[in-house]
């Protein structure tokens, strides 16, 4: 069966995209998990030709709705299951440089790790 892990819309020692009432952090926010998903899928490889996938999910929130990146699996299949937890388990701290030109092409210039 399908299933899915929540895991972070950038990696986690990144600053991410707020929600704001204004809904101008929408464009910001899904530049940012785009960048998060192809940086994970250079990351983890062999997760992909295991069968597992990621994607952006839109969640909603008081204030408006957020963006966050998961990683699905098949629970039945014991590889992608494996990988999935072990993804969970080692996000990537920080974007790597092809997630910063990434974001800078779209206009978002990644803010290195610390410099909230």
């Amino acid at each position: 069966m399908r299933d899915y892990l929540d895991l972070s819309p950038t990696p986690v020692n990144e600053p991410c995209a707020m929600v704001e009432p204004t809904g101008d952090y929408l464009l910001r926010m899904r530049a940012e998990c785009r960048a998060f998903v192809h940086q994970l899928e250079r990351a983890f490889p062999q997760a992909l030709e295991a069968g597992c996938s990621f994607r952006v999910k839109s969640n909603s929130h008081d204030f408006g709705s957020y963006l966050e990146v998961q990683v699905r699996f098949d629970d039945e299949d014991e590889a992608q299951t494996e990988w999935a937890f072990m993804i969970e388990n080692d996000l990537p701290e920080a974007w790597d440089d092809e997630a910063r030109a990434e974001l800078a092409a779209a206009g978002y210039l990644a803010v290195p790790a610390g410099e909230f």
